[in-house]
């Protein structure tokens, strides 16, 4: 059976989100073009690495191409900020294995192409490639600065999850917290113990 490759040349919306409590939390990616919306799931840590890698290509492009190529088209000026939560019903195409991203010389476009997970170890060469074998895919052609607002807003959607731990980082629970600074000991409030010590030192 072929693959399926779902192309969003001029999409109305291409955003992060999240489904659940922090904790909890599903992380999807929403593709919305007329009457067709894609949504796929994937990892917490995938979403960082993506939007760190469109702020990279984006540095990228305006060192080797100039700051021109980040200001064509019709969306020049600041990127248009999207807090809306993910459109509803929220369908599964599938959960992304393997992320591409490029530069489209053609249309100045940033392409994110997410392929779904596979147990076949995937070919680099499928990958932003039209080729009739390999895992379905979702391919989304961003303007610079849609591909700006779409970073900024997947940091915030990462972020907006639990505290982290003022002594090891690690995601603090609304029910406590074992913290591996306290040898292992749950502790609701680590910043106030560690205020007691220094007291009594």
């Amino acid at each position: 059976m072929a693959r399926v490759i779902h192309v969003f040349r001029r999409p109305d919306r291409f955003v992060a989100g999240t489904v659940g409590e922090p904790g909890d939390r599903a992380f999807y990616l929403q593709a919305i073009e007329s009457s067709r919306t894609i949504s796929v799931l994937l990892e917490k840590q995938q979403v960082t690495v993506l939007a760190e890698r469109i702020t990279a290509l984006l540095g990228e492009v305006a060192k080797r191409f100039g700051e021109e190529n980040l200001q064509e088209g019709t969306d020049a000026g600041s990127p248009r900020s999207d807090t809306d939560p993910l459109a509803v019903p929220l369908e599964e195409e599938f959960r992304v294995g393997t992320m591409g991203l490029g530069w489209d010389a053609d249309s100045s476009s940033i392409v994110v192409e997410l392929l779904a997970v596979t147990e076949e170890e995937i070919d680099e060469s499928v990958v932003l490639d039209d080729t009739e074998e390999g895992p379905d895919a979702l391919r989304v052609f961003l303007s610079p600065n849609e591909a700006k607002a779409f970073a900024d807003r997947a940091e915030k959607v990462v972020s907006a999850g639990r505290a982290p731990c003022p002594l090891c980082a690690e995601p603090l629970d609304p029910e406590g917290h074992v913290c591996v600074r306290l040898n292992g000991y749950h502790d609701r409030n680590p910043v106030a113990e560690t205020e007691t010590e220094t007291e009594t030192e």
